[in-house]
């Protein structure tokens, strides 16, 4: 009885004084069902880098969380009316483009009807009557011109420092640069002794400042997606075609088509220039797209979209078309005017030529056999 007595008063006295703490379940924390509970306001969550199709960066989306120090995310700002994201800003270099390419075809056909046998490559095409040298003026001075705006465009957005407001306006002016030091130098190879340069070097020239033009609008830091994206997609292929043929006239100097293509390829930047500028600032504008708040424009609906690039690979045929038919007029004109014996003698031999392998008539055949 004693014993029992003992025993029971042992266990007591540590029950009072040790109680048993239980161990609560990891999955029935307090920490843990906080953070399960869906009534419970979770903390916010900022990706560190918001990104649209192909890895960029989608326009007006903030990657960052407010009060965030550091490199802004926000599309750079757009002055109205200036730089090349605006209708003005296509419209002028769109103007200059025009204007050589439709004097360079011209010159490449007249020369050719001229005298075919003498015909040669020329990186620019002096007038034959009145100022010589209006050509070179033209893209020098309509260069210069763009660049100063160009720069007065990224000084007024960026002020004393290199933002992303002004970088887009610096690498236009790049771009333009380019131009200008082609015209500057061709000037001063005609003009004066201390730089010689031949046709094939200047075509070169011409080359390196096509490719600038090119490596601008491939990787732009504006990133140009969706509608304005395609169109400017469509400009790349253009200028990839005068960088070869350009290059093509320095390696192949006696050639007309070559130099017939240059002309065209440039011709057809300018009118494509000005669609640019009528379809996405002007009043060409698809229906189902609009302008954003920063002057991006994007469509409403994935079909919108696709309509709009279907009616931009017809205005790039449109515009190949009125390439084409200038092209025919010139060649018409050119022929009736400066019509060289050598050039009816080379269209009969090619006339003959096509007899020969069709076998259609008896004088074809003697002339195959002479």
């Amino acid at each position: 009885m004693l014993g029992l007595f003992s025993w029971t008063h042992h266990h007591l006295t540590n029950a009072l004084l040790f109680p048993v703490r239980k161990k609560k379940p990891r999955s029935t924390s307090s920490r843990f069902l906080a953070r399960r509970d869906p009534s419970t306001p979770q903390p916010t969550s900022f990706p560190l880098r918001a990104t649209g199709v192909g890895g960029r960066r989608r326009r007006g989306s903030s990657a960052l969380p407010p009060g965030f120090i550091g490199r802004s995310t926000e599309p750079p700002a757009r002055l109205p009316g200036t730089g090349m994201g605006s209708f003005n800003g296509h419209v002028l270099p769109g103007t200059l483009f025009l204007a050589v390419g439709l004097w360079r075809v011209w010159s490449a056909v007249a020369r050719f009807a001229a005298d075919p046998p003498a015909f040669r490559v020329r990186a620019w095409s002096p007038l034959s009557r009145g100022p010589r040298l209006l050509e070179l003026y033209v893209v020098a001075g309509g260069a210069f011109l763009d660049m100063c705006l160009e720069l007065a465009g990224g000084v007024i957005a960026g002020g004393a420092r290199v933002g992303p407001g002004s970088l887009i306006y610096l690498e236009h002016a790049g771009m333009l640069l380019m131009f200008f030091l082609f015209g500057a130098l061709a000037l001063l190879s005609h003009k004066t002794r201390f730089l010689p340069l031949t046709d094939g070097e200047l075509c070169l020239v011409a080359a390196t400042a096509f490719t600038s033009e090119l490596l601008l609008f491939s990787y732009h830091s504006a990133a140009h997606t969706g509608l304005e994206g395609y169109y400017y997609h469509l400009l790349v292929l253009l200028i990839g075609l005068c960088v070869l043929a350009t290059v093509l006239g320095a390696l192949l100097p006696a050639s007309f088509p070559v130099d017939l293509a240059a002309g065209t390829l440039i011709l057809l930047q300018g009118l494509w220039f000005y669609q640019t500028a009528l379809s996405l600032y002007g009043p060409m504008l698809p229906d189902g797209c609009g302008q954003d708040a920063d002057g991006s424009v994007d469509c409403h609906s994935r079909a919108a979209e696709e309509r709009a690039e279907q009616l931009a690979n017809l205005q790039l045929f449109g515009a190949v078309f009125l390439a084409f038919a200038y092209v025919l007029g010139c060649y018409a004109v050119a022929a009736a005017r400066y019509g060289h014996p050598d050039l009816a003698a080379m269209h009969g031999e090619h006339v003959a030529a096509l007899d020969c392998r069709a076998g259609a008539g008896t004088d074809a055949a003697e002339d195959c056999v002479i």
